[in-house]
């Protein structure tokens, strides 16, 4: 029995389509008490997820302390996800990441053409 056909779950159109080590912006609608406001995270995607409960870590170093937030794909919460970046890596899960400096965990850029 799959979940998928138990379920009828609706992909967010605000997300596209993503790889590990692309630096990224997402925005997330957070509620506090009756407000509602626009949160920004910014960093380094170094996992994603596929099937049913698919979703994307990203990474990022704030203040010497390294921070990483889930994101699932089909959530509504997720305002939108803007591709800053393509990095160029050899792996997919990035954990490698978790053990370098801010400076040596930087990525190489992905050549926008492909041959």
């Amino acid at each position: 029995m799959n979940i998928n056909s138990l379920i009828e779950v609706k992909e967010n159109p605000n997300i596209p389509e993503l790889n590990p080590g692309d630096r990224v912006k997402v925005s997330t609608r957070v509620k506090e008490g009756d407000r509602e406001r626009i949160q920004l995270f910014e960093g380094v995607i170094i996992m994603v997820r596929h099937g049913a409960s698919a979703n994307f870590t990203v990474r990022r170093v704030t203040y010497g302390i390294g921070v990483e937030r889930t994101f699932p794909f089909r959530s509504p919460t997720v305002e939108k996800v803007e591709v800053i970046r393509h990095g160029k890596v050899r792996r997919a899960k990035l954990y490698y990441l978790r053990g370098l400096s801010s400076r040596a965990s930087r990525l190489k850029e992905r050549s926008a053409i492909k041959k």
